[in-house]
């Protein structure tokens, strides 16, 4: 079983003065010795060095107190977050699974061994409570495939201890950096020994080891609407180690990152040629139905559980928790199950090779080499006209299931439009930029009301489900009569911020 834990630490370069004392910096009463360990740890990573290129480490370690296997994401600097899984001979599942979406086929090789002499000890306050963990590591890197070499160096590392504040490490740097010590000038000690034990490159062949190619600045239309998807993939990939690690959010922003993606290929159809990007946005929806699948339930679930807790307790007549928690734990059931299988799945790793090699050879139209400020306004501009369009005829219509879906359709474009202005706002500016906020507060007062029309559909459902039973329903009544004035609300509303909308615009 996997256990995920938020490491916080910093590292430092030592020379042979060793470790300054550290007893009395910011409530530090003693330091203690707790002896030195031997850790030896392979890491593992594609030939390419996929894991790596993202900060990435994974490793196999033995000794200490925490030897198995190591998965660790960059959270921050100096801050990470370390999944553990018990010590065996092969990779468990749990983590090969939180590094497919960047692995996918290729195979997991050693890189690099590791063999450090820690020397431990521990920072602890007057009552003996833990404050931090500082090491005095020895280590010699050994390189096992794509580099050359060994190296070896010492280090010293400060972690802090969990639920430590990490104002404590301020103080202690202040304190190392007086006896001299600096810090380190790679993020981590794989970092470091890839650096060293990298394969040099032939003098006058121009190449360079290491580091993310740097991508040049936007000029045309089609490079700022390749920017936005490449970020777009990216999140998708990044997101997905978290969203099987059931991170809060990650679900709902890899949902908004394939959405904007299909969104991005629609409204700029004029520079990325269609019939090579409509398959792929079709498989986009897909995967956006699938990661929804659970996420709907339980935001309709939340929004019902709130109406029930505004209730007065005179007007709750039956079991209706009791109801509500059974229909939703009936349709719940297995979705979390079912969304890991799809992100292990082979339809959803050929996507991620789909997008790869379209955004690696991307089928532009003339219309992409164009100047920006003309090409992606007009784009903006023919979704705006469609949204007018969607937004006047549901104005047009009386209050009832016709309007009902014409305002779902206009929230849908409104997304739409939100997305291409996103996408726009690196070439356009601050017009651009006022107009995804405006289509942000659009979509949010649409989306409310069809909220609330999902939430009516669904109290209908609990209410003959109650009546079969012999409940009451009475109270199922009364909060399809308060979400019936919630979407009045919005109605009302609507037109006030459609018109502001316009004024912004013209303005």
């Amino acid at each position: 079983m996997a256990e995920t834990k938020r490491e916080i630490e910093r590292k430092y370069e030592s020379d042979d003065s060793g470790l300054p004392d550290l007893t009395g910096v910011a409530g530090v009463a003693a330091v203690l010795d707790k002896g030195v360990a031997d850790l030896d740890a392979t890491y593992y990573d594609t030939a390419d060095q996929r894991l790596a290129a993202h900060s990435l480490t994974l490793r196999r370690r033995t000794g200490g107190s925490d030897a198995g296997w190591h998965l660790k994401f960059p959270v921050g600097p100096g801050v990470r977050d370390e999944v553990q899984a018990p010590l065996s001979d092969t990779l468990p599942r749990a983590l090969a699974g939180l590094v497919r979406s960047r692995v996918r086929g290729a195979e997991l090789l050693p890189v690099v061994r590791l063999r450090s002499a820690r020397d431990l000890r521990h920072l602890v306050d007057a009552d003996g409570t833990l404050l931090a963990e500082v090491s005095v590591d020895a280590v010699h890197a050994e390189r096992l495939s794509g580099g050359d070499g060994a190296a070896q160096w010492t280090e010293i590392e400060v972690e802090l201890a969990d639920g430590g504040d990490p104002a404590l490490l301020d103080k202690l740097e202040k304190r190392l950096r007086r006896a001299g010590v600096r810090p380190s000038k790679s993020s981590s000690k794989l970092a470091r020994a890839l650096k060293e034990t990298a394969r040099k490159a032939p003098k006058g062949s121009g190449k360079k080891g290491g580091g993310k190619k740097e991508q040049p600045a936007p000029l045309t239309t089609g490079d700022h609407v390749l920017a936005y998807l490449h970020a777009q993939r990216d999140a998708i990939v990044t997101l997905d180690p978290a969203v099987r690690r059931d991170v809060f959010d990650s679900v709902h922003a890899m949902r908004v990152a394939t959405r904007r993606m299909r969104s991005a290929f629609r409204s700029y159809g004029k520079v990325l040629d269609r019939t090579v990007t409509d398959p792929v946005g079709e498989e986009l929806k897909w995967l956006a139905g699938e990661l929804g699948a659970g996420r709907d339930q339980e935001v309709l679930t939340e929004r019902l559980t709130g109406l029930l807790g505004e209730v007065p307790r005179p007007l709750l007549i039956g079991p209706v928790r009791t109801r509500l928690r059974t229909w939703s734990n009936a349709r719940r059931s297995g979705s979390r199950r079912r969304m890991i299988a799809v992100l292990d799945g082979r339809r959803y790793l050929a996507l991620l090779d789909t997008l790869d090699a379209l955004l690696a050879d991307p089928p532009l139209l003339k219309a992409a080499g164009a100047a920006p400020e003309k090409a992606i306004a007009k784009a903006v501009d023919k979704d705006m006209a469609a949204l007018t369009a969607l937004v006047d005829r549901a104005l047009d219509l009386p209050p009832g299931p016709d309007r009902d879906l014409a305002l779902h359709e206009a929230r849908k474009k409104a997304k739409r439009t939100r997305y291409a202005a996103e996408a726009a706002t690196p070439a356009l500016g601050d017009p651009a930029a006022t107009l995804t906020k405006s289509m942000k507060r659009l979509q949010g007062l649409l989306g409310e009301h069809q909220d609330s029309v999902m939430s009516r559909e669904a109290l209908r459902d609990l209410a003959v489900q109650a009546h079969a039973a012999g409940e009451s329903t009475f109270t199922y009544g009364v909060l399809y009569g308060r979400e019936e004035q919630r979407a009045a609300r919005a109605e009302a509303e609507l037109p006030v911020m459609w018109t502001t909308i316009g004024r912004q615009r013209d303005g």
